[in-house]
């Protein structure tokens, strides 16, 4: 599948059972597609949200047991949803926090982004599991952890780049606390506050994903190895975000081939197995 946009974490890769690559790179289109509905392109607010309504009356016919019209969403039912019985609310949710994108650009507090992360990242985490037949509480919510830390990491390393669509992830609570304004986003400024405020974002998401990353010791086999991967890319973002002072203007962190071969080489270190893995340092 050919997506043009930039990841920081592995989609369907080689880790995973080949039977399960399918379903996945399906989940995947749908996701990326109504993300670019959201984001991408010229379009004015109404024209995204009539394709994202779109996207939703279709996930409506296979709710009834329909044919959707589009490939896409032929190809989510075919290969995802009705060989394991994916549950539609999932990525109804999706299409709500992408709605979301398209008409609210500032969060007041964290929990509002909490709450964003709960309906745009969560939902993914929970699918794959679904698809593995995890399904319990502790697992769940593990998850919901690690989902929502890669998030807020994302948030991070994008504020420059959120800023171009007049957006703004940072809580205007935490910014008012540390003495940051919208101003010195728009100018780019690298102020000692603007620094504290990051390293005090990052260290949330941090404990975040640390908190979640023990579900690597819940899961079967290979799927444990590619949670593990995208749990170390998520911390390796951060240590890139530490180690350029939280300059997001002049550089977006991003992990180039030499972090991929530190993530593979703590990937098959001996202890990786035995470690919760998230440490930054």
């Amino acid at each position: 599948m050919a997506v043009d946009h930039y990841e920081n974490f592995p989609v369907g890769s080689v880790l995973v059972p080949r039977r399960l690559r399918k379903p996945i790179h399906a989940i995947y289109a749908f996701a990326r597609t109504a993300d670019d509905y959201a984001d991408e392109g010229d379009a004015d607010n109404e024209q995204r949200l009539a394709q994202l309504q779109a996207l939703s009356d279709e996930l409506g016919l296979i709710e009834q047991g329909k044919r959707p019209v589009t490939l896409l969403m032929q190809r989510l039912q075919d290969e995802a949803i009705a060989p394991f019985a994916l549950p539609t609310q999932l990525f109804e949710d999706l299409l709500s926090a992408f709605r979301q994108d398209v008409v609210q650009k500032r969060y007041q507090e964290f929990a509002g982004l909490v709450d964003y992360s709960r309906r745009s990242a969560n939902p993914v985490g929970r699918l794959l599991l679904c698809l593995y037949g995890v399904n319990d509480a502790k697992s769940l919510a593990q998850s919901d952890g690690i989902c929502t830390a890669l998030q807020l990491i994302n948030f991070w390393q994008d504020v420059a780049v959120d800023w171009r669509k007049d957006r703004v992830y940072l809580p205007l609570q935490d910014m008012a606390k540390f003495g940051v304004s919208e101003m010195d986003i728009a100018t780019q400024r690298l102020t000692p506050e603007f620094k504290r405020l990051m390293a005090y974002e990052c260290e949330k998401a941090f404990k975040m994903l640390q908190a979640g990353s023990g579900l690597v010791h819940q899961l079967p086999g290979r799927l444990a190895w590619e949670l593990r991967l995208i749990v170390l890319g998520g911390q390796r973002i951060l240590q890139k975000l530490d180690e350029v002072g939280y300059d997001v203007f002049t550089q977006r962190p991003e992990l180039g081939r030499k972090d991929w071969w530190w993530m593979l080489k703590q990937l098959f270190k001996p202890q990786a197995k035995q470690q919760a893995g998230c440490q930054r340092s």
